[in-house]
């Protein structure tokens, strides 16, 4: 194989692979994100399955109002009849007929009468019957049942918001740990930009033997500090894009975000209403079904009244019969009333640490909105002082890189001001995410 050859196979592996790699790769904005995770986070689905759940709980419940229909058969063949016994007739003739009898039978009569007579029956057969009971009154657990079911369902939608809410929380939190590294990313490289014109100057200046070798050598330290930074940052974009990819459900491993142009503009409060938040609805929720739950506990105490109707049918050895029926039952729970006294009550004491914990959480939900705004003001304060800061930071290197080519300052006062211009532009950048993550929680607490 010749030389071109070979360089022409290198040529192609390289273009193929660099098309793998970027096809591995996928640009997603945060919008797309959030679809994503909340199609596929383990939490939303399984927030899905417990509405499933929910749902069936109250079809099941909802049967309780339709009649019990139930099936019953058997069929027996003994080894020996069942009813086996000798009988004497005397025994069951009273002495008033038995003396007529004597005076009207002929002896040898009389005699079998005295004869015990041997009965044998019931040695095979076939019973079935089907029957329809349908309550009538049932102490009200019906009823409340259903009603709890039905709050089962509703509780369980509002923990699939809350789960959104915390997923959608949580990828923003992701993306924007994403971007604040690649913005800090990006700041290394113009520090490595700014260092390398600054090594390039003092290298010229050293070798025209008008600055110390120190110089040089204290540029170049930083510039190996810069590059141990940068190996820390690769390090944790790579983390953050790993379990971003992960929390939203998508196959690749490595997932570039697209910046979003968002303004940093100056808040506004919108206020919340503590009903329409889904923490305090699913307290709700908990009060009533502690209220239903002691309602039921009321009814396990109560008469049930049902009405029913069947259909019977049996073979015994050679004789059939068949038969249908109408039946009414009333059923009392007397022991039932010892035990349930105490249920009743405690039925009632959970119900009122419900209602306790629904005044105390609504205390809390009202701080968490004021603490809320108060956590978006000032991170807007912190973003406006680290923008303000940039500002400074650049004026100040400028100034000290001027100083320092008219020697009159130290290349130790260029590097400190390099370093405080490197600070600036990460805070601001961590400002500028910490400001539009407290903004997501504002919304969520608020319920908007």
């Amino acid at each position: 194989m010749n030389k071109t050859m070979k360089k022409t196979i290198a040529t192609v592996l390289c273009a193929v692979c660099c098309a793998g790699s970027a096809t591995a790769q996928q640009f997603m904005t945060l919008q797309q994100l959030k679809d994503s995770a909340l199609k596929n986070n383990i939490a939303i689905r399984d927030a899905r399955n417990s509405i499933d759940a929910a749902s069936q709980q109250r079809k099941e419940a909802l049967t309780k109002y339709f009649p019990n229909i139930s099936a019953n058969g058997a069929w027996f063949n003994a080894n020996k009849h069942i009813i086996d016994k000798n009988i004497k007739p005397t025994d069951y003739i009273p002495t008033s007929v038995a003396m007529a009898m004597a005076q009207i039978l002929p002896p040898e009569a009389l005699i079998d009468l005295v004869n015990p007579i041997n009965v044998s029956m019931v040695k095979d057969g076939i019973i079935a019957g089907v029957t329809a009971t349908q309550p009538v009154f049932a102490g009200g657990k019906i009823i409340n049942s259903n009603r709890l079911a039905r709050v089962g369902v509703e509780a369980s939608r509002l923990q699939l918001r809350l789960s959104e809410n915390e997923v959608e929380q949580k990828t923003e939190q992701y993306y924007w740990q994403l971007v604040t590294l690649e913005e800090k990313m990006n700041t290394i490289k113009a520090v490595e930009e700014l260092l390398a014109d600054i090594h390039k100057d003092v290298d010229v200046a050293v070798r025209a033997g008008l600055v110390m070798r120190n110089d040089l050598l204290q540029v170049e330290l930083r510039q190996n500090d810069i590059e141990s930074q940068k190996l820390k940052l690769q390090n944790g974009i790579s983390i953050v894009q790993r379990l971003l990819a992960q929390y939203c459900g998508l196959n690749s491993n490595i997932i570039n975000v697209k910046k979003e142009d968002v303004v940093a503009s100056a808040p506004v409060e919108t206020g919340g209403n503590l009903m329409d938040l889904a923490e305090y609805q699913l307290l709700q929720k908990q009060v009533d079904a502690a209220h239903l739950k002691k309602l039921i506990t009321v009814g396990q105490s109560m008469p049930t009244v049902a009405v029913g109707a069947g259909y019977n049918y049996y073979k015994i050895n050679d004789m059939n019969r068949n038969f249908g029926m109408v039946f009414a039952t009333v059923n009392v729970p007397i022991s039932d009333w010892w035990g349930g006294s105490h249920a009743i009550k405690r039925k009632k004491i959970e119900q009122r640490k419900a209602e306790e914990e629904l005044a105390d959480k609504a205390e809390l939900l009202n701080i968490r909105m004021e603490k809320a705004w108060n956590d978006v003001t000032e991170a807007y304060q912190q973003l406006t002082i680290a923008q303000r800061s940039i500002e400074q930071a650049e004026e100040n290197l400028r100034l000290n890189r001027n100083y320092y080519k008219a020697g009159t300052s130290r290349m130790a006062d260029l590097l400190e001001a390099q370093l405080l211009y490197q600070q600036a532009r990460d805070r601001q950048t961590d400002a500028f995410a910490d400001y539009q993550n407290k903004q997501l929680e504002y919304r969520i607490a608020t319920g908007r």
